[in-house]
């Protein structure tokens, strides 16, 4: 293929040594243009000890794509070939798992075992894919920009039911056209429209456009001999969908491929799984196999518009779903039929790390994270908002004359607003308050209250992110505070609820459950703590908001008077005017701490992460998970990881499991009159234990 290839070996299992040795001129310049390790083990410490940190300082520095292929160790070639499965799952641990903590990309079969000798074979048709996907990564780094083809591809979120252009969490549309304007920059050729909306209707002709609609825009139209031709495992799908062109994507003589090219960038519609009324049958069904406008739109990218690699924008499409092995696929399974040699560049949701795990094995992706909206509180609306104002005004007038009759109105209220199902023992309406003593009508207010609180408290997405957007001071804050709302004893501080509660020689646990109970008191206490903890945050954030409310840089002066003994910082303050005192001291080391989550959080990565895998760069890994349990999870435009096996469970995630684990407990004994439980059963979820960092283990 003409390629210079350069070959090492060690006896060794740290594989860094020949790296550094070798893989550098006598200047300590790069000779590489891209890597193979193909022992199937992490760089550093094989399969037993890993230093995934010497591992990525290496490979940062080395500053390439960095591919990790596997032979198979546990299985025969005959019996991978048979497994649904594909690669064994003890190997898919120590062989794909693990040197995906160090970044790498592409975990592709090359090498089989002679059931009869036991020897290792080479499969040319694997090692043949390997090979040009290494190059055409390699390519990257050559190619001038202003050359280069980069298709990017929307879909319908969730598949088959959203519009087009949707993803989870994400403003597709706007996203885009900020990549585009920094393409721009870069040096490429595209035509950036002016607006979002001269972008969408170039693409859509219709914001509300759907997978089927007439409304998209048809950049080409595929004859059936160039589709023959140019789509060599097509006469494979005639079993599930007949001869093409077919019903999907089709103008009855021709393939459609709908999208628009703004010069050499090519924006284009992901068709659709094809089984709109059973979309999981594409998973389960031994036989399934995507339909011929699928394979038409990736066979155009490729092999028409001539991509030099497929940007995949946003959580989340279904190439990834399509028919084949789980991991180490062969050249039968679909998604490698599909993506075949392009690089794949694949937007993902930060929070979502199991999926894009799959997005990774299956399509060989390279992912780049983005930032999930921060969760805001949901707050109150109509009844229930009526309901709290006459809570509000039960507390002033709870010991007068009108108490009974306040308490009355909000049992009636509670009712309407269907808060009998949450709030089991909730007098019925017939029944008088003016007949309970004054201790009992307060538990009844003190529960509603409480529930009332609660439903306002939930989280809920503030919205949608946009790639490259700083965040605003409410984004900011939103984030901070469910940060600050959680004990890290690991980090060596308490909570800032636990600190306020403290200050007033209460524990937070205490209110929390007196809360719980309907205690009316702590029920208004532990709102105050949220609401002095809110402020707090609020004040801390605005030390570094620009003049349009948002965050781009955090102010060094905000976090170097963290540490100056003396001043009253602006959080102190915030809470002082709250009510509550809290000392500097016990203030200082959870603000530093605050105020580094901000710097990651507005040090977003997500278009640099971009342009360095356009370029042909490393990029750099990180867990994916939830943001405000893991801040490192940020700044977000990493290769995501699912999870390091070693480092599960945090003592976090202990001390909130041993929680649900006593009141499960304890409601088990409750429930079967007095005796625990001689045995429980518990369902682990990848997708929990990667979010909690091990909580349901």
């Amino acid at each position: 293929r003409g390629s210079r290839v350069v070959p090492v070996y060690t006896g060794s299992l740290d594989f860094s040594i020949p790296v550094e040795q070798y893989f550098y001129n006598r200047q300590g310049k790069c000779i590489v243009d891209s890597v193979i390790n193909l022992t199937g083990f992490a760089m550093v410490g094989g399969p037993a000890t890993q230093d995934h940190d010497r591992a990525v300082a290496v490979l940062q520095k080395l500053n390439r794509p960095y591919l990790v292929s596997v032979p198979l160790v546990f299985q025969s070639f005959e019996e991978w070939e048979k497994s649904q499965l594909g690669l064994h799952p003890v190997q898919t641990a120590l062989q794909v798992s693990l040197p995906e903590l160090d970044g790498a990309i592409e975990p592709i079969i090359f090498a089989g075992r002679d059931p009869a000798t036991g020897r290792s074979v080479p499969m040319q048709d694997r090692i043949e894919i390997l090979a040009e996907r290494a190059q055409k990564w390699a390519t990257l780094r050559a190619i001038p920009n202003a050359e280069k083809k980069l298709a990017i591809t929307i879909f319908s979120f969730p598949p088959d039911k959203g519009n087009v252009g949707t993803a989870a969490y994400l403003n597709v549309f706007g996203s885009i056209h900020a990549v585009m304007k920094e393409l721009k920059r870069k040096g490429y050729d595209v035509e950036v429209p002016d607006t979002v909306e001269e972008l969408i209707d170039g693409v859509l002709k219709d914001k509300e456009a759907e997978i089927a609609s007439p409304e998209l825009n048809v950049e080409y139209r595929m004859s059936m001999d160039e589709y023959k031709k140019k789509t060599p495992y097509a006469k494979d799908l005639e079993d599930n969908w007949g001869p093409p062109p077919g019903n999907l994507n089709s103008d009855g003589e021709n393939l459609l491929v709908y999208g628009k090219k703004f010069g050499n960038v090519f924006i284009g519609v992901q068709p659709s799984f094809g089984y709109e009324g059973d979309p999981m049958r594409l998973l389960f069904a031994k036989s399934a196999s995507p339909h011929h406008g699928f394979a038409a739109y990736y066979t155009y990218i490729e092999k028409v518009f001539g991509a030099n690699a497929v940007l995949h924008f946003g959580t989340h499409g279904s190439l990834e779903f399509m028919p084949g092995k789980q991991v180490g696929m062969s050249g039968k399974c679909y998604p490698d039929r599909l993506i075949h040699a392009l690089p794949n560049i694949y937007y993902y949701a930060a929070n979502n790390p199991s999926e894009a795990t799959i997005a990774k094995r299956r399509g060989y992706a390279s992912t780049i994270s983005y930032l999930t909206p921060p969760a805001e509180n949901a707050g109150l609306y109509k009844g229930l908002k009526e309901l709290g104002e006459l809570v509000g005004s039960y507390q002033g007038l709870r010991e007068t004359g009108r108490g009974p009759s306040i308490v009355n109105s909000i049992v009636a209220s509670a009712r309407q607003c269907n808060l009998d199902k949450d709030i089991t023992d909730l007098p019925l309406e017939e029944e008088d308050a003016k007949e309970m003593d004054q201790d009992t009508r307060d538990r009844v207010v003190g529960k509603v209250y409480n529930q009332l609180m609660e439903i306002e408290s939930r989280l809920l997405p503030c919205g949608l992110h946009t790639v490259g957007v700083p965040p605003t001071v409410e984004e900011a804050v939103a984030t901070l505070v469910n940060i600050a709302s959680l004990d890290r004893p690991e980090d060596g501080f308490k909570s800032l609820p636990r600190l306020v509660a403290e200050s007033v020689g209460r524990d937070i646990e205490e209110i929390y459950r007196n809360s719980d109970n309907g205690v009316l008191e702590d029920v208004q206490l532990r709102q105050n703590i949220v609401e002095a903890t809110r402020a707090a945050v609020r004040a801390a954030a605005m030390q570094s908001a620009n003049k349009d409310g948002r965050i781009e840089e955090v102010n060094p002066m905000a976090v170097q008077l963290q540490g100056l003994v003396g001043i009253k910082s602006p959080w102190r303050q915030a809470l002082k005017d709250t009510g509550f005192d809290v000392s500097e001291a016990e203030l200082t080391p959870l603000f530093k701490y605050l105020g580094f989550c901000l710097e990651q959080v507005v040090a977003d990565n997500e278009l640099g992460g971009l342009m360095s895998a356009l370029d042909g760069e490393y990029i750099l890994p990180g867990p994916g998970g939830d943001p405000i349990r893991n801040p490192k999870v940020l700044p977000t435009g990493k290769n995501m990881h699912a999870l390091d096996p070693q480092a599960i469970p945090t003592k976090a995630a202990v001390d909130c499991a041993k929680v649900v684990v006593d009141r499960l407990l304890d409601r088990q004994k409750q429930d079967m009159g007095g005796q625990y439980p001689e045995s429980v059963a518990l369902t682990l979820w990848g997708t929990d234990n990667i979010k909690t960092y091990g909580e349901s283990l």
